[in-house]
């Protein structure tokens, strides 16, 4: 009896998935490598509030085509 699911898998980062996601919908769209663009050297969020959390994770940016938008940044909180 043979699965249907492959033996071996290939690990993609955040950026590569959320780029799969949007080409799926018909935006065009390119992983650009961690901390090359300007975006991402600032502070992500206020540390002066206590509901916003102080650690934040980088997966890096998204650039757009076609679009009005230009970079998306994709970050994780908590």
């Amino acid at each position: 009896m043979h699965d249907s699911e492959p033996d071996t898998f290939t690990q993609i980062s955040k950026r590569e998935e959320f780029c799969g996601l949007l080409e799926k919908i018909g935006v065009q769209a390119e992983v650009k490598q961690i901390d090359t663009d300007e975006v991402e050297k600032g502070d992500y969020y206020s540390k002066h509030f206590t509901n916003t959390p102080a650690m934040v994770t980088n997966h890096g940016c998204v650039k757009l085509r076609g679009s009005n938008i230009d970079i998306v940044q994709i970050i994780q909180k908590g």
